[in-house]
């Protein structure tokens, strides 16, 4: 009997996980321990195995697909199986047939071929000039004021089917809603609104002038370049706007003393100990951050819905920046921890998010998270929340004075946490960092 593979659940926290590549086609072969694909969710990539033996009978989602955890991706079974009986076609076909379908249905057609059918067959013999655009194509057409007459069309007989409308679209430089609105016509290579976008009165410079394109259409020039916001980017940017819109977020800025630090930390390279030799200035003030904020347990909690949730244990997130985007790996019960344990696990986990292979659990379950951009200069930011928690903090340069400063900016969740708690929490930070050789002694 044929094998459904189901989108795995990474993490009791994530609840979709985008096929960022198929590493089988339809009719391979594959063994319980095959890799069938590579899957990534905001926080990491995972390479999903076939868990069964047989031939990939159906891909049921594209690379590229945002799928829910736990919804088939893919059949697999033996040569010649009814994958289809082991499905609910109305909630599980795949995008190729449901794409098939729509396009048939509009010609009058209700019964779609199966997808290794020809379309051909399945569209009336006679056609007229009226309806060799179809009815979704048109629809597209008309709202992006697009000439049907500079579309090729790939379906049947040459029909102009959506997908050639959206290729066409590709290749067309934006439009403003007034553009739009002067219906379909001709249109320059680029325009002179913001972003290269058309107006109306490049509509009119390019019907007049003699030099303006008769058909087809003109990539845009390169300086205009329009990126579609996908994939792992733009969970981030959905994480990211969530987390403003459903929280009152307000940024204090602070500096702390560094001369104990600095003098402190250039001890440690001389060490020969490693341990003492690879920490960094982040890694004391991460251990920093762990001795004090148990002092504060209304900083070290979580806001979900009407309820707030304080901790004991410090589970400090550190914010990680690599090729894929921002990561947030987990230091485990840190106000327990050591400094050298406390560095050794913030370089373990910042590599494991570089090379990919942080593990679910090793992203998520952060009580407070910490983040650093003083290596860029940065004198002072707005670190967005690391939602369900109240308070994340932002670490800032060194600025070299008489008596040098590091800058915190502390963002909170002014729903929870008020101005002047934790205008506290930062003082006391300052002090611990402005001591931090007493810290480490007493800590």
């Amino acid at each position: 009997m044929a094998h459904v593979l189901i989108m795995p659940r990474q993490g009791n926290t994530v609840e979709s996980c985008i096929i960022v590549d198929w590493k089988v086609n339809e009719g391979d072969s594959v063994t319980e321990e095959t890799t069938v694909c590579l899957v990534e969710t905001d926080k990491a990539a995972y390479e999903v195995p076939a868990g069964a033996i047989g031939i990939v009978l159906k891909i049921l989602h594209p690379a590229g697909d945002d799928v829910p955890v736990l919804e088939p991706i893919a059949v697999i079974g033996a040569a010649g199986e009814n994958w289809q009986a082991l499905l609910d076609n109305s909630s599980h076909r795949d995008t190729e047939t449901q794409s098939i379908a729509n396009e048939v249905s509009e010609t009058g057609n209700t019964s779609a071929p199966p997808p290794s059918h020809s379309l051909r067959a399945s569209v009336p013999p006679c056609e007229t000039e009226s309806n060799k655009v179809s009815p979704r194509a048109r629809k597209l057409v008309e709202k992006e004021a697009l000439p049907t007459d500079m579309v090729p069309g790939t379906g049947p007989g040459g029909r102009v089917i959506e997908r050639d409308v959206l290729a066409a679209l590709e290749n067309r430089p934006p439009l403003t809603a007034a553009a739009k609105a002067a219906g379909s016509m001709a249109v320059p290579a680029a325009g002179s609104g913001l972003g290269g976008r058309i107006t109306t009165a490049d509509l009119t410079s390019a019907i007049s002038s003699p030099q303006s394109p008769s058909s087809g259409f003109q990539p845009p020039l390169p300086a205009s370049t329009s990126i579609e916001i996908k994939g792992i980017r733009k969970i981030i940017a959905d994480r990211m706007h969530k987390s403003l819109a459903e929280t009152a977020q307000f940024t204090l800025n602070s500096s702390a003393p560094v001369s104990r630090l600095q003098e402190l930390r250039a001890r440690m390279k001389t060490s020969e100990n490693d341990n003492f030799a690879k920490i960094t200035v982040n890694d004391l003030i991460l251990f920093a951050v762990s001795r004090v904020l148990p002092r504060f347990s209304y900083m070290n909690a979580h806001k979900v819905g009407d309820t707030v949730t304080t901790f004991g244990q410090v589970h400090l997130g550190l914010a990680v920046d690599t090729p894929r985007g921002l990561m947030v790996p987990v230091i485990r019960n840190a106000n327990l921890l050591s400094l050298t344990q406390i560095s050794s696990e913030a370089k373990r986990l910042a590599a494991a998010c570089q090379n990919g292979s942080a593990k679910p659990d090793e992203l998520s379950g952060s009580t407070f998270t910490v983040t650093n951009l003083g290596s860029l200069g940065i004198t002072s930011f707005t670190p967005v929340l690391n939602i369900p928690e109240v308070a994340i903090l932002g670490v800032c340069n060194i600025e070299l004075k008489p008596d040098p400063q590091i800058g915190f900016s502390l963002t909170i969740n002014h729903q929870v946490v008020d101005g002047a708690p934790a205008a506290r929490f930062l003082k006391a930070l300052g002090e611990a960092i402005a001591d931090i050789d007493l810290l480490l002694i007493t800590g």
